[in-house]
């Protein structure tokens, strides 16, 4: 296994971590009377698979079901000085109830401490507000961190760029020691968050490469070609990790072999400058092919918030996930991420493009090169990713 110093926490991090949102029994939180023996077995197994293997690292949340209450009777197997444990707790209105619910986690997981605690999900302005006020989360979590309870401090986010950086320059206490937040080869919006989070000697986590980074687990054909010789999930953590910056990749693993694939990456790892800049070309071209030169590199040029959009349209997303479908056939994974528009609130804001008047969209695409084509492409791409069924987030299904 490779190890990254995580920023001033001085951690010596796994390259990838073991999350803790897949493997445990369901998303209801339920006591642990009602676990099947075969879960836990699978998920002790999982652990297991992972320290053996080096990574470390695992990290799970409050509301990932009752994977903390599961770890907490396998956690304790192992000496507290050899893992590295992460849990992070939801925002809260009221600060004590943040409290209240860290102290409980803290339980679940029968430990004393854990080495990283985040605030889970800062998404946007009025998250910020929650967590940055006098009073608020983030003045609990350094009282908590005060208490030898919690070593290092963070925050994880789905939210846009330009959140992400006020989050991280925030000037609350002794702010935030790390992040986890999105990024890898098919969405790179997020590197201005990763450049400030390196300017403050933060680590940086990176959030689901394999399946809010495309599905790799089950590519298209094209995708398969595109990056031959090497898989998909090859391909990404080679990406993400051939940048210093990013200290390590969560890896959501539901059983034991689920971390094989990412293991070879690992052995790859020295030959990253062989394998990548063919690959990076070949995709390259391939949108450029499909979409044009000009409209590949630029086509985030003046692109409004969706809030200035009327009827909410998220354009940059519904263009992001167009582009890939239409360049890569990653229609699956479009589809998957598209329906969670007005169904996922902040952890996925804005709204599908249902209703596409190009009148309404010309004052708020002025500063855009591609102002011509953007409403034809949201009609096409509302036809080719729309499901009959609205899609739910994976904690709400």
């Amino acid at each position: 296994m490779l190890y990254r110093r995580f920023g001033r926490t001085e951690l010596q991090m796994p390259v990838f971590s073991c999350g803790g949102m897949r493997y445990q029994q369901g998303w209801k939180d339920i006591p642990l009377s009602e676990i099947e023996e075969k879960n836990q077995a699978n998920l002790e197994a999982t652990i297991r698979r992972s320290i053996e293997v080096g990574i470390n690292h695992i990290e799970t949340a409050r509301g990932y079901g009752p994977s903390e209450r599961q770890l907490g009777l396998v956690l304790p197997k192992f000496p507290r000085e050899k893992i590295i444990v992460q849990t992070k707790i939801g925002l809260e209105d009221d600060s004590e109830v943040f409290r209240s619910n860290f102290m409980d986690s803290l339980g679940r997981l029968n430990l004393d401490h854990v080495d990283l605690l985040a605030i889970h999900g800062i998404n946007d302005e009025a998250d910020m507000e929650k967590a940055f006020r006098k009073g608020g989360c983030l003045e609990v979590v350094h009282q908590i961190q005060d208490e030898g309870l919690a070593r290092h401090v963070g925050f994880s986010t789905h939210g846009p760029a330009h959140v992400i950086v006020d989050s991280i320059n925030t000037n609350v206490g002794r702010g935030f020691d790390y992040v986890n937040l999105h990024w890898y080869y098919i969405n790179q919006a997020n590197w201005p968050a990763i450049e400030a989070a390196t300017a403050r000697d933060m680590g940086v986590f990176i959030i689901s490469p394999t399946d809010k980074g495309g599905m790799l687990y089950k590519p298209p054909a094209k995708l398969v070609d595109l990056t031959a010789p090497l898989h998909p999930i090859i391909f990404n953590d080679l990406f993400c990790l051939s940048h210093p910056e990013v200290h390590t990749l969560s890896l959501g693993a539901a059983k034991p072999s689920d971390f094989d694939l990412h293991l070879e990456a690992i052995s790859l790892y020295d030959r990253r400058e062989e394998f990548l800049p063919p690959i990076l070309e070949r995709l390259e071209r391939e949108m450029e092919a499909t979409l044009g030169r000009e409209y590949t590199h630029n086509w985030r040029s003046g692109l409004p918030r969706w809030q200035e959009v009327p009827g909410e349209i998220n354009i940059e997303v519904t263009l992001g996930l167009y582009n890939l479908a239409r360049a890569y056939d990653m229609v699956e994974y479009g589809r998957m991420r598209y329906n969670l528009m007005g169904n996922a609130g902040a952890w996925f804001p804005g709204q599908m493009a249902t209703k596409v008047d190009d009148g309404e969209l010309a004052p708020v695409l002025k500063d855009s090169p591609f102002a011509d084509r953007i409403p034809a492409m949201l009609r096409d791409a509302h036809e080719m990713l729309k499901k009959d069924e609205p899609v739910k987030r994976l904690s709400e299904s």
